[in-house]
């Protein structure tokens, strides 16, 4: 048995405003003629400093660790997310940190990463999975920071839900991208011991969509198929056998969006409350807007705002004006 308790969050929020910031809800809008569907929140975690929520997660991770086990630095393994927050807390706690970047990651984040003051050392995607799985690697040096799987790192995220909670109490859904499962099993986690009736729904890419075979089948594995896309903050290979604990006793279900609805998702909001969303974050907003998620009250995490605002703008251009 695996779990987050609800200490272990409060705990985390007490010092999480010492690097992270507490972000807004806003409304979004159906668009026109959809008026039947649910009433959409986004949680605004592209507003962190780092413009991702990975900052609380790396925070609460770095602040607990002692001195002798800092001393040779911190480093993770990242699409460029992660890889950002443990940059930035690394340097908030000063500490030195070099970070794995997998070369799918964009290089808006490989150039947030630079400026952090992080090392950068660049390997395949599947190299880079590998290490996810391992949790280490021979060519680093330091304390490994997991990106996801690791209840300090979870406790950081779960953050996010105490705050939805108390601006949006009504809230009947949260819908969230899964990469790893850390953002998605913390929410979830705070949830079921605060709100239990709140449904907790998981995004993913139609081309990589590991976690509803895994619920499907009621086992982790791998996701056959896989194909990196314009997401590349979600939709990893596989479900962790580590994390599948959590996620299996927290997540009621996953919605399997295709990359022009994502697309969509994102022109939406741009087009509507004027907020970029990166493809993980608009994966959830995509899933909420589909009307799977459910009626009533729904909140969609923007998990992260980062991404090559070149590619943003062709992909925008690319949706059809109906949208």
């Amino acid at each position: 048995m695996r779990s987050i308790p609800i200490e272990a969050v409060r705990e985390a929020a007490a010092h999480m405003y010492e690097a992270a910031v507490r972000t807004p809800l806003v409304r979004l809008d159906l668009p026109f003629g959809n008026n039947e569907g649910p009433d959409i929140y986004l949680k605004l975690e592209s507003l962190q400093p780092i413009g991702s929520f990975k900052l609380r997660g790396a925070w609460n991770a770095i602040r607990r660790l002692p001195p002798e086990v800092l001393k040779d630095g911190v480093w993770t393994v990242s699409a460029g997310n992660a890889a950002q927050g443990v940059a930035f807390a690394a340097r908030r706690a000063g500490v030195p940190c070099s970070v794995m970047v997998m070369d799918t990651a964009p290089q808006t984040k490989i150039n947030a990463i630079d400026q952090l003051g992080a090392s950068i050392v660049r390997v395949t995607y599947d190299e880079a999975w590998r290490t996810v799985e391992s949790h280490g690697s021979d060519r680093m040096r330091g304390h490994f920071i997991h990106p996801f799987d690791d209840d300090d790192f979870i406790a950081g995220n779960a953050t996010c839900a105490l705050e939805i909670l108390e601006d949006l109490p009504a809230v009947d859904t949260v819908v969230t991208a899964i990469g790893g499962g850390g953002l998605l099993s913390g929410i979830g986690s705070v949830m079921r011991q605060m709100k239990p009736g709140v449904r907790i729904i998981a995004a993913e890419p139609e081309t990589a969509a590991p976690l509803e075979a895994a619920l499907r089948r009621d086992a982790p594995g791998y996701f056959d198929g896989w194909t990196a896309s314009f997401v590349d903050g979600a939709g990893g290979k596989s479900v962790l056998p580590t994390m599948w604990p959590l996620l299996r006793d927290v997540v009621d279900a996953s919605i399997v969006v295709s990359l022009a609805d994502v697309a969509a998702a994102m022109r939406h909001a741009a087009d509507r409350v004027h907020v970029v969303a990166e493809g993980a974050a608009g994966c959830a907003i995509a899933a909420a807007m589909s009307g799977r998620a459910g009626r009533g009250t729904v909140v969609a995490v923007v998990s992260g705002g980062n991404i090559d605002l070149s590619r943003f703008a062709e992909l925008m251009a690319a949706v059809p004006a109906s949208h």
